[in-house]
């Protein structure tokens, strides 16, 4: 079973009022949002190997994405009018010996050197970076704020489970102080929980709270994602039914102040119009151009669909930006980045 750590104790009334909510309590968004992404998976090496992940591949298999095959993927995004680029790839890549000695032979000390450089030539092709590159110190994230509009990582659960057993970086003490320390570095960020790892309701809901405590204290989280595992070749996790990934989106939307977005992931998800009618605002990246390389075998669903899923809610969709509004408008990013978010919405 689970165990509640020290790293965040949550106040048992809230948790209980969470756990009554129904998703028939909770209002429905008039609009649901999604961004049109260019997915690169700069690396799939990872110091973790969690057996409910695919991304990741083993030593002597993980690979980096050349300078050649950056480019031309952020090119290829930018013609296709994708407004987001973005990268993601396991905590501390370099610690794989071939990676390391691919980025030395590039010049890199380290992978998020590497990654600097490629957030650069997005910008510079118009493209808006989106890091997802596992936990950093606030030292690494206050570099890669001046050429990201946005990042991120997935605090999963407040839980120690098992499936988090011996990975230092996955344990809630320490993504609670990565994801503190983003908000201390001013960067618009996202955030969220696993659902189906081992983790009680309870567990649920004190991660959520665990997130509003972050937010009401440095105002840094723009969108929380629900995410149900789902089955893959390495792991035997079931999907969590409909229901409970239901009532996890009602207990989001019911904790969360009303400017942090609901996000649900629109190619792992059951039945996406009764997760909207729930509290669900936003679907997400979607990219018309690359795989989601961290659930290869569930394939995005196109913008079509997506209108759909809204329409079945009685929402209307909407594209947005990798960043919120209101992180623009005050002041939280760097020039260079403004500079492109401003460009970015003029095609709006």
């Amino acid at each position: 079973m689970p165990t509640r750590p020290e790293a965040y104790e949550a106040d048992d009334a809230e948790v209980k009022a969470l756990l009554g909510v129904t998703p028939d309590e909770t209002p429905a968004p008039e609009e649901v949002s999604f961004a049109r992404n260019v997915f690169l998976p700069l690396s799939t090496a990872c110091v973790n190997s969690c057996d409910y992940c695919t991304f990741y591949d083993k030593r002597g298999e993980a690979s980096l994405m050349s300078p050649d095959e950056v480019r031309e993927t952020l090119e290829r995004g930018a013609r296709a009018g994708c407004t987001e680029a973005l990268f993601s790839f396991g905590t501390r890549a370099e610690t794989y010996p071939a990676i390391n000695d691919e980025l030395d032979a590039l010049g890199y000390d380290d992978a998020l050197d590497y990654l600097y450089d490629c957030c650069v030539e997005a910008l510079d092709l118009g493209l808006l970076p989106h890091t997802n590159a596992g936990v950093m110190t606030r030292d690494e994230l206050e570099l890669l704020s001046e050429v990201n509009a946005s990042m991120g990582l997935m605090l999963e659960t407040t839980a120690q489970v098992e499936a988090h057993e011996g990975y230092a970086t996955k344990q809630p003490r320490r993504r609670l102080r990565a994801i503190r320390d983003a908000g201390r570095a001013r960067i618009p960020y996202t955030t969220g929980i696993l659902v189906g790892i081992g983790e009680s309701p309870r567990d649920r809901a004190e991660s959520l709270l665990a997130i509003r405590d972050l937010h009401r204290e440095y105002g840094h989280v723009q969108e929380v994602i629900v995410q149900n595992v789902v089955p893959n070749e390495r792991s035997d996790y079931e999907r969590p039914s409909a229901e409970t990934v239901r009532r996890t989106v009602a207990m989001a939307r019911a904790a969360l102040p009303d400017e942090v977005e609901v996000q649900v992931p629109p190619n792992l998800s059951h039945d996406l119009p009764s997760l909207v009618r729930a509290g669900a605002g936003d679907l997400g990246g979607v990219s018309p151009l690359t795989d989601d390389y961290i659930n290869p075998d569930y394939d995005w669903p196109a913008v079509e669909r997506l209108r759909g899923v809204a329409d079945d809610a009685n929402a209307e969709l909407v594209e947005r930006l990798p960043v919120y509004p209101r992180y623009v408008e005050e002041g939280w990013l760097s020039t260079r980045v403004e500079e492109a978010v401003d460009e970015a919405r003029k095609e709006f």
